[in-house]
This record gives structure tokens, sequence and C-alpha cells, in this order.
């Protein structure tokens, strides 16, 4: 069984849930953090996937 992470981006907080995806981004549930493109960006402020952190 995956233990499924959260990231936070530095700029607005925004957390991304790999549990949940971003359905908002045609991002499936359960999609790693390491499988998102690169050129993903936040949906709340439009930062690059660099502006994450890992949270848990």
């Amino acid at each position: 069984m995956t233990e499924f992470k959260k990231y936070r981006c530095e700029v607005c907080t925004h957390i991304y849930d790999e549990a949940k995806g971003d359905p908002d981004s045609n991002i499936e549930p359960g999609t790693l953090w390491e499988d998102i493109p690169e050129d993903w960006v936040c949906p709340e402020c439009g930062a690059t996937k660099k502006a994450f952190r890992l949270v848990y």
C-alpha cells in the first residue's frame, strides 16, 4: 500500500495531496508528486513545482 504525501506551495500555502490529485488539471487521485509533469503549476497562484515543499 502506498503512503501518500502532501506538498505545500511556499507562495500561497496551497496543498497538493497525492491521494486527491488535482482534478482541475486532470491529475488523477493517487498521482505521486514525481509523476506530475514539470510544467504543472499551482492551481491557486500559478507557482511552479519548484515552489512546493514536502509537508508529510
